[in-house]
C-alpha cells in the first residue's frame, strides 16, 4: 500500500513538471516569433545580413564594403581560405589582417631564392610564393623595426575592393618589413601594351581598353572615397594589374604613405620621379587627389598610345605643351596604337582623347575628380558598346588633325 501511495505521487510530481515546461516551451517560442515577427523575418540571421548590404556604398559604381565583398560578393578566395585559420599559426588581425612569421615566407619563397625574383618595386624585391598551395606575391623591404609599419599593414588589408590588389597579411622580423599580396595572373599592363622585345604585346581591342580604364578610375576613386582620401602617390601603368579575365586591379595602393611612416628620413624621392608625377607637385610641395588625376591621365594616354610615353612627355608643364604633344603626333599618325585598327569608332577614340586631356591639364584644380572619370568613362563604355554592336566593327581608319577635337 505505501508502495503505490509513493508511486502515485512520484507520478503525479512528472506530470506536474511536464505541464510546466510545456507552458514555458509555448510562451518562449510565442516571444522568440514575435521578436523575429519585429524585424520583418524569420531568419534571425537576416537582420545583420540586411545591416551589412545597407553599409554597402556606391560612390563609383562598384565600391563594397569590406565584409560584404570578402564574404558575398567577389571578394579573395585565398582571404577567405586563410581567415578560417585552420592549419594556419600565423596570427590574425583585425578584419583579417595575417601577421605571418619570417620562416613561413622563408619556406614559401625557398629561403628568398633569386629563382622566386619576378621584379623589383618602391619597396623592394618582390617575389612569388606558394602558402598552402596557393600563389602570393610577398614584397620585403629592409629597415628597423617600427610599430607604425604594423598599424599601417593592418589599415591597408582593410581596404577591399574589386579593383584593387588584395593585401592579405605583413610580417616585421630581423631587419625585414614584409607584405603579402593576392596574385594577379596576368601582370601589369606594361606587359600587354610595350613591345618589351621579348614576347608580342597583347593584342587588346578598344573595348577592352576601356573595360581597363574604368576598373582602374574605380579603384583609384575607393582610395578617394575613404575618410580620410587615401591618395595612391605613385599610380602608373605597371601599377595596373589585370586578372585572369582582364579586369583591371590597382596595385600599390598606400605603400608610399607607409613608407614615409617607416623611413625616418622619409622615402627617397628621386628613384621615384616618372612621367606620371604630377608637374606641379614641385611648385605645391604635396601629393593631392588631383595628382593621382594626372597619373591617371597619363595611363588613358598609354591605353591610346599603345607604348611608353616616358620618352614623349617628360617636358610637359602645360596645356600649351600638352595639346602639342597629341596634335603633332596626331599630325605623324603615330598618336593611335595601330593594333587598334578595326576595333574602335571615332566618337569613342575622340572621347577618350579629350577625356586625358582633362586629366591632364593645368592647373590641377581644374581636372575632373575620379569620381566625374568614372561617370565618363562609362558612358564612352556604353556608347561604344550600343555603336559597335549596331555597326558590327568600329572603324580602321585613324583621322588626322583638328578633327578629333570637333565638338559635337
Amino acid at each position: 500500500m505505501i508502495v503505490i501511495i509513493i508511486c502515485g505521487a512520484a507520478g503525479a510530481l512528472v506530470f506536474v513538471a511536464v505541464i510546466v515546461g510545456f507552458i514555458w516551451f509555448y510562451k518562449s517560442c510565442k516571444n522568440f516569433s514575435k521578436r523575429n515577427s519585429e524585424t520583418g523575418s524569420s531568419d534571425p540571421s537576416a537582420l545583420s545580413k540586411a545591416s551589412l548590404q545597407q553599409t554597402c556604398s556606391n560612390h563609383c559604381g562598384s565600391c563594397y564594403s569590406f565584409r560584404v565583398d570578402i564574404f558575398t560578393n567577389y571578394g579573395s578566395n585565398i582571404a577567405v581560405e586563410w581567415n578560417k585559420g585552420a592549419g594556419l599559426s600565423s596570427s590574425a588581425g583585425p578584419q583579417g589582417a595575417r601577421q605571418f612569421r619570417l620562416e613561413e615566407l622563408e619556406q614559401a619563397t625557398k629561403q628568398f631564392a633569386d629563382s622566386n625574383l619576378i621584379g623589383f618595386g618602391s619597396f623592394g624585391p618582390v617575389y612569388k610564393g606558394w602558402i598552402r598551395d596557393n600563389v602570393v606575391v610577398i614584397k620585403r623591404h629592409q629597415g628597423a623595426p617600427r610599430e607604425e609599419f604594423n598599424a599601417g599593414a593592418i589599415y591597408l588589408s582593410e581596404i577591399r575592393h574589386r579593383n584593387l590588389v588584395t593585401l592579405l597579411g605583413y610580417c616585421q622580423e630581423r631587419g625585414s618589413q614584409i607584405l603579402v599580396y593576392e596574385c594577379i595572373p596576368n601582370g601589369s599592363m606594361c606587359n600587354h601594351l610595350y613591345d618589351t622585345g621579348r614576347e608580342a604585346p597583347t593584342r587588346l581591342e578598344f573595348k577592352q581598353r576601356l573595360s581597363i580604364a574604368l576598373g582602374a578610375a574605380r579603384g583609384l576613386c575607393h582610395l578617394h572615397s575613404l575618410i580620410p582620401p587615401l591618395i595612391h602617390k605613385n599610380f602608373k601603368t605597371a601599377n595596373v594589374l589585370v586578372d585572369e579575365n582582364f579586369t583591371a586591379k590597382v596595385a600599390d595602393a598606400g605603400i608610399t604613405m607607409l613608407l614615409e611612416k617607416i623611413e625616418e628620413a622619409g622615402p627617397s624621392q628621386g628613384s621615384r620621379i616618372n612621367v606620371f608625377r604630377d608637374p606641379e607637385v614641385e611648385a605645391l610641395g604635396s601629393l593631392t587627389e588631383m595628382s593621382d588625376v594626372y597619373s591617371f591621365g597619363v595611363f588613358l594616354m598609354e591605353l591610346i598610345t599603345g607604348r611608353d610615353e616616358a620618352v614623349h612627355i617628360d617636358y610637359l608643364r602645360s596645356n600649351d605643351s600638352l595639346i602639342q604633344l597629341v596634335q603633332s603626333q596626331l599630325s605623324s599618325n603615330e598618336l593611335v596604337d595601330r593594333r587598334l585598327a578595326g576595333s574602335f569608332t571615332m566618337d569613342g577614340i575622340k572621347d577618350v582623347i579629350k577625356l586625358t586631356l582633362k586629366c591632364m591639364c593645368f592647373p590641377g584644380k581644374r581636372r575632373l575628380n575620379m569620381n566625374m572619370i568614372v561617370e565618363e568613362l562609362e558612358r564612352i563604355n556604353e556608347k561604344e558598346m550600343e555603336l559597335t554592336t549596331v555597326t558590327g566593327e568600329g572603324t580602321s581608319k585613324i583621322t588626322l588633325g583638328s578633327e578629333l577635337f570637333a565638338s559635337k
